[in-house]
């Protein structure tokens, strides 16, 4: 019996979370709700934050698209829970690395889920999808930073 493939596991793991996403739904009580849509193929995701304290309490996204963008904001929210703001930037920046070909960011334990989608960057025309929850964290990332007075 032959051993599957790497690719074919991130794969599985990339439909696993398109067909049955953690952290899909409504957070009624979230304090910052972001939404972003890629005009070009029609993806949407709705992100919905609570943070309190710096700290993003609970993560939860709404949306509709391709298995990429909607297995990537399945795994993002799953990584963002309990993480503080300054964390789930440098998260997201380790992602945006890893989208464009950085081969340390693809082996970066830290990107947990997220790995799997390493071999999108090939495709340029699909990294749009995988970044489109990220797109959308970033503007409450900006937000609360202005308000802290961060950078």
């Amino acid at each position: 019996m032959e051993s599957p493939s790497i690719g074919s596991l991130y794969q599985d793991l990339i439909l696993e979370h398109y067909r049955r996403p953690r952290n899909q739904g409504e957070l009624p009580d979230r304090t910052a709700d972001v939404h972003v849509a890629n005009p070009v193929c029609g993806d949407e995701i709705r992100l919905q934050l609570k943070i309190a304290g710096g700290i993003i309490e609970q993560a939860r996204f709404v949306g509709s698209g391709c298995s990429i963008s909607q297995a990537s904001a399945s795994m993002m929210t799953s990584l963002l829970e309990g993480r503080s703001l300054t964390d789930a930037e440098a998260l997201a920046k380790r992602f945006g690395d890893m989208m464009r070909g950085d081969a340390d960011a693809a082996r970066d334990r830290r990107l947990g889920d997220l790995r799997a989608l390493q071999g999108v960057s090939k495709f340029p025309v699909r990294i749009k999808c995988a970044m489109l929850g990220f797109d959308a964290l970033r503007k409450p990332l900006e937000h609360n930073s202005a308000i802290s007075g961060g950078p």
